[in-house]
């Protein structure tokens, strides 16, 4: 690191100059190999053919550098408009095509994230009692659910890894959203590396759109195998998903990818409910195995605060027909108050000349098949149960063979 400071200093103005030429020219010419490879991508897929998870990503990525390319493209053209290349690219990072972007850029940016996630952790970890993360009751059970949290807020019982993932399923993503404080939006958009600016329903939207794109990318890697992936490709899959990827060893980014796939496409836990436990281990630099991953989900469920939880028992209480007036009331003017806050935040924006609104109503919650995931939990629950079964049975048989064998010795 010394030796290549000292190497920058010795350097001319000319060296200089020619050394950011050769870096341009050098992109240019992989822009245009990235076209032409891209553009071939593009001739198989009109032509219906289904294009590899590697293949998708050339293609968009491509597609991203050539508008990217525009803006960039004005400093070119407009005579000593590149001189305020830098200024541009300080205020507005990612508009320079990825071709372009040198090494110390990309671990600029990679440094800068592993700061913010870290600091975004803590804060994450401080105020998740204000988390909303409300109840899908189509997939509630009164008895579960209040067995769950009576457990953890009242016995300080440890509930069961099946307890925990029933009730993280509970939470859907889209609804989870709808309840999330400003400040927590603003945390997870930071954490996810999205920009922070905008009301609440654009926060939100951004957010849905990047869990979108998880969760088709988590289908293409389930079907093609982690073990396929690259080195490269396995950091940035992990890094897009929250896990930490600085300082880990491949091995170790490959087992923390498939214990997300697991949890996520085998189990139906929530990728909200997921990134939220990956924010709260982040600041951990401690080996983390698969019951820390539910210890933190754990984590996440049990800061829910009252007034969320008494929402929650609503939405449960109502899917059995036991929901009682009062009870409605008071969740109606909780959301009353949401609702009401979103409208001033849209008549500020409004005001402040920015009408801007966007179309957030897809959902991003897909029907999980429950009745195959209830069957991965109730044979692992009777594996479990089978194993102690053995080991007792095991053990009676070697106390008895012992007792016959000192009746033996005593005739």
């Amino acid at each position: 690191m010394v030796k290549k400071k000292e190497e920058d200093k010795k350097l001319t103005l000319r060296q200089k100059i020619m050394k950011e030429v050769h870096h341009y020219w050098d992109g240019t010419k992989l822009l245009a190999a990235e076209v032409k490879i891209s553009s071939k991508l593009a001739l198989k897929m009109a032509a219906g053919y289904e294009l590899t998870r590697r293949e998708h990503r050339q293609l968009h990525r491509t597609v991203q550098d050539l508008g990217r390319l525009v803006p960039f493209s004005v400093f070119v053209i407009v005579p000593f408009a590149e001189l305020l290349l830098p200024v541009a690219l300080k205020l507005f990072p990612n508009m320079l095509p990825s071709t372009y972007e040198g090494q110390k850029s990309k671990e600029a940016k990679a440094s800068s994230l592993r700061g913010t996630r870290k600091e975004v952790s803590s804060f994450l970890r401080q105020t998740l009692q204000e988390t909303g993360l409300p109840v899908s009751a189509a997939n509630a059970q009164k008895e579960e659910f209040t067995e769950f949290f009576r457990k953890i807020r009242t016995t300080g019982e440890a509930p069961t890894k099946a307890d925990v993932i029933r009730v993280c399923k509970i939470f859907k993503d889209d609804l989870t959203l709808d309840n999330l404080s400003r400040p927590q939006l603003v945390g997870i958009c930071r954490y996810m590396s999205l920009t922070t600016f905008g009301t609440d329903t654009m926060l939100r939207y951004q957010v849905r759109h990047r869990m979108r794109q998880i969760k088709r990318d988590d289908r293409a890697i389930s079907f093609e195998g982690v073990e396929a992936l690259s080195v490269p490709e396995l950091q940035t899959a992990c890094a897009s998903r929250g896990l930490r990827t600085h300082g880990v060893s491949p091995a170790r980014l490959r087992d923390d990818l498939t214990l997300w796939l697991e949890l996520r496409l085998k189990y139906g836990v929530p990728s909200t409910l997921l990134v939220l436990s990956n924010a709260f281990m982040y600041t951990q630099g401690k080996d983390v195995e698969f019951d820390s991953q539910i210890d933190a989900l754990q984590a996440v469920l049990s800061s829910i605060p009252e007034e969320l939880f008494h929402e929650i028992e609503l939405e449960v209480h109502t899917a059995e027909g036991a929901a009682t007036n009062r009870q409605r009331l008071e969740v109606l003017r909780e959301q009353q108050e949401l609702i009401e806050d979103e409208n001033e935040q849209s008549e500020k924006q409004s005001e402040g000349g920015q009408s801007a609104r966007v179309n957030d109503l897809e959902n991003i919650d897909e029907k999980e098949d429950e009745g195959r995931q209830e069957d991965v939990l109730r044979r692992e629950h009777e594996a479990e149960l089978q194993a102690q079964a053995n080991t007792s049975t095991s053990a009676t048989g070697a106390q008895q063979s012992s007792e016959t064998k000192a009746e033996d010795k005593k005739a």
